[in-house]
């Protein structure tokens, strides 16, 4: 089975017609970290016989480790295999990947499976040589809505206080529509904000920016504001592959915050993903902490992120944890270094 570098609207194809299509798989996101100091390699193979047709894959990140160490190759939320894809495709695959990654210099390979349903069989990453990593990239707990069905059905599964506070904000005037380019201005000044109050790191205004540029104008993603008399009050940027909808970046400003404009806005994002037929709506993100935890605290702590639990938490959906971070280590003295500085650095925070 040849092994080929499909061109972006090849595998982007191949993406978004998968079962666990991913935003993080979609080639605009190796760009868009290309951009931040990683490097993207898109890697796969195609069905014997058809060099169109993509048998399986991933997108692979390279970021370089301090020291000229090497890199760190990370793997989110993939790999992907066509579902008639056997054993022999999926030993291939990861012998592949691990090829790369070796000759990308990495001392190890980070791999996200991402979230796997009841009804689909996980991976075994022990198996496949993994082992548990100390460090997630991505938040390895989040909620998940089921957005399907009627609005009035969705609107049932929410908390009384989320749907009073949703039709608060649909009654007081403020008006929700899909921002353009030159919203982003406004849209980086709320995260700013944002970020300061709620004490979290946002990126640089550049990042969003380029963010829409590669999403927004290809109809992958959404900026959506909310606006009253003149003044900004919440913006989020939506985004959506295949029957899933994520909901990455969020901001509101400090001003008017009793007309609610954040679930409003949250709202108007909820319908979009609907209207592209996605299925599911990903909140992306909630403290790493079982529910029992997550209700005892979160009136009392507002760090990380509990501060966005309490408003996530009444949208009707399910927490949910993925299978998390897995390290394959090629260079152990550096994976050790890699770990020990790891250890340093929490106990300093």
């Amino acid at each position: 089975m040849p092994i080929i570098t499909p061109s972006p609207a090849a595998w982007d194809s191949f993406v978004a017609a998968h079962p666990r299509a991913h935003v993080l798989q979609q080639s605009a996101w190796g760009t868009l970290k290309s951009a931040y100091g990683w490097r993207a390699l898109c890697l796969a193979f195609s069905a014997s016989g058809e060099s169109e047709r993509i048998a399986a894959g991933a997108l692979l990140l390279f970021r370089p480790l301090p020291l000229r160490l090497g890199t760190m190759a990370y793997l989110p939320m993939g790999p992907l295999l066509a579902p008639d894809a056997d054993d022999s495709t999926q030993r291939a695959l990861w012998t592949a990947i691990h090829r790369a990654a070796r000759q990308q210099r990495a001392a190890f390979l980070k791999w996200e499976p991402g979230i796997y349903t009841p009804a689909e069989t996980p991976p075994k990453p022990l198996a496949l040589g993994f082992r548990p990593g100390a460090q997630t990239i991505q938040p390895p707990r989040t909620i998940l809505i089921d957005i399907a069905g009627t609005e009035d059905a969705l609107l049932a599964r929410m908390n009384q206080g989320t749907r009073r506070k949703i039709r608060q904000a649909l009654k007081n005037g403020v008006r929700y529509a899909q921002g353009t380019r030159a919203d982003m201005t406004r849209f980086n000044a709320m995260m700013q904000a944002t970020g300061a109050r709620n004490i979290f790191g946002v990126h640089a205004p550049d990042y969003y920016e380029k963010a829409y540029d590669l999403f927004v104008a290809a109809g992958d993603a959404a900026l959506l504001l909310a606006e009253h008399e003149g003044d900004t009050l919440a913006g989020i940027m939506v985004f959506a592959k295949g029957r899933t909808a994520w909901y990455l970046y969020g901001a509101s400003a400090d001003v008017k915050r009793n007309l609610m404009a954040s679930y409003g806005v949250q709202w108007a994002g909820i319908q979009w993903a609907r209207a592209r037929g996605c299925l599911r709506y990903d909140l992306w993100g909630i403290p790493d902490a079982d529910e029992t935890t997550l209700e005892a605290q979160f009136e009392t702590r507002a760090d990380g992120l509990w501060g966005v639990y309490g408003f996530k938490r009444g949208w009707g959906g399910d927490i949910v944890r993925s299978l998390g971070a897995w390290d394959y280590v090629y260079n152990p003295l550096v994976y050790a270094a890699y770990t020990l500085a790891l250890k340093y650095r929490t106990q300093i925070d």
